[in-house]
């Protein structure tokens, strides 16, 4: 079975302990590091090449939206996977602007965040269950 290494980058340092336990329990995950800022997540991708990174939007030094352009643009096969406490739509279309492959909230389930690790490393598109909701009721209305 091949190992999706994922680069966790939070500035939460209780939140990247508590999402490595979680991943640790999969046996196709891999955690190969961990950020505390968005300079660092450039800096460790660089160097420790992972599949996919678990990242925060709200950073110091570097947003995650910022940090997500750079390592996206020096090594485009990364895919990110944004993991945010903000469920504002404003910075899920940034998210996805950006290049993010998919938009979880913090407060969805271990198993969904294992589920969208790989079905965003298979190259599909992922997203909390109430977000896709959100936009198509949005769309409704207009």
């Amino acid at each position: 079975m091949k190992q999706i290494t994922v680069l966790l980058a939070d500035d939460n340092r209780v939140v990247r302990k508590e999402f490595r336990k979680i991943l640790e329990l999969e046996a196709d995950i891999e955690v190969v590091g961990e950020a505390k800022n968005g300079h660092e997540a450039v800096a460790m991708v660089k160097k420790l090449r992972p599949a996919l990174v678990l990242m925060d939007i709200a950073m110091p030094l570097l947003n995650g939206l910022q940090a997500t352009c750079q390592i996206l643009k020096a090594f485009p096969t990364t895919k990110v996977l944004i993991l945010s406490a903000h469920s504002d739509e404003a910075y899920i279309v940034e998210a996805v602007n950006s290049g993010a492959m998919g938009y979880l909230l913090k407060q969805t389930s271990a198993d969904n965040v294992c589920h969208a690790i790989r079905e965003v490393q298979k190259g599909n598109i992922f997203f909390s269950p109430s977000i896709p909701k959100r936009f198509h009721k949005r769309n409704r209305k207009k």
